[in-house]
């Protein structure tokens, strides 16, 4: 091969290598820039927005009454909105599942879960694997708003193509989350949420009702606490221990759930 035919052969190779290099980028900086636009954010339709939690119960909802060992909570719960996440919930509950069963975790005022055999998280031995497999529900008229009842998101089912094009599916499973709330005190942080909340009407419920907003559209919500909210912030201020090896943070003395009871809403 001449020398000009080698200098060619080794052009184009190069040219060949820096298509495929700006390729390769290309195809980084799309992926970034899709997944930075969408990280985080549901289409919500501000036009048909309900805000269900802020509503008035109608009589003979399904609701559920919480008992547990500080006291006594009542939540209305939403099928119309996460049908399976409450068929199940109901089910279980009926059945006895949660009957003394734990609080494992509490968070800073913020939250606690419970529902687990003990205060370390587990769950009971030969759980159906469909059991803590059900899709997330989560629906634009309900959120993270404090006394929210919410199912613990449990796996996922993604991967790089489908974290780019959005199309993931988290599960959620028996065990479940009361919210309390964060500290809305602080004027910068009101400032900065009012301003990322992209609604003012939302904005003003998270501020007058308290709430977890970095949860909303990321978890499913399927109830609302209507009575015990100061049960919900003694459980959710108790003395923690230190993290265990599952990553919880249970409370010091044990906090059970005695039993759930499914019942109609009857205004008093």
């Amino acid at each position: 091969m001449s020398r000009l035919q080698t200098k060619k052969s080794r052009n184009l190779s190069r040219l060949g290598i820096f298509l495929i290099g700006i390729s390769v980028i290309s195809f980084i900086v799309f992926y970034l820039v899709t997944m930075l636009s969408n990280q985080g954010y549901r289409y919500i339709d501000m036009d048909t927005l309900e805000f269900v939690q802020n509503q008035e119960i109608p009589e003979h909802s399904q609701i559920a009454v919480i008992d547990t060992s500080l006291g006594e909570i009542r939540a209305v719960l939403y099928p119309e909105y996460a049908p399976q996440t409450v068929a199940q919930f109901v089910r279980l509950a009926q059945e006895g599942y949660y009957d003394h069963t734990y609080v494992f975790e509490a968070k800073n005022d913020v939250y606690f879960a419970a529902g687990s055999t003990d205060n370390l998280g587990s769950l009971p031995e030969n759980t159906p694997e469909a059991q803590e497999r059900l899709p997330q529900e989560i629906h634009q008229n309900l959120w993270t708003f404090r006394g929210a009842l919410c199912a613990i998101n449990t796996a996922s089912d993604t991967s790089f193509t489908k974290r780019l094009f959005k199309t993931e599916t988290y599960y959620t499973g028996s065990r479940f989350m009361i919210l309390n709330s964060v500290d809305f005190s602080d004027p910068e942080f009101l400032e900065q949420f009012r301003e990322a909340s992209g609604s003012e009407e939302l904005a003003n419920l998270f501020i007058e009702k308290g709430g977890v907003p970095n949860f909303a559209q990321h978890m499913t919500v399927f109830g609302q606490v209507y009575q015990g909210l100061d049960v919900i912030e003694a459980i959710s201020s108790a003395q923690l221990q230190e993290e265990n090896p599952q990553g919880y943070t249970p409370p010091e003395e044990d906090i059970l759930i005695y039993s759930i009871r499914i019942a109609e809403y009857i205004p008093e």
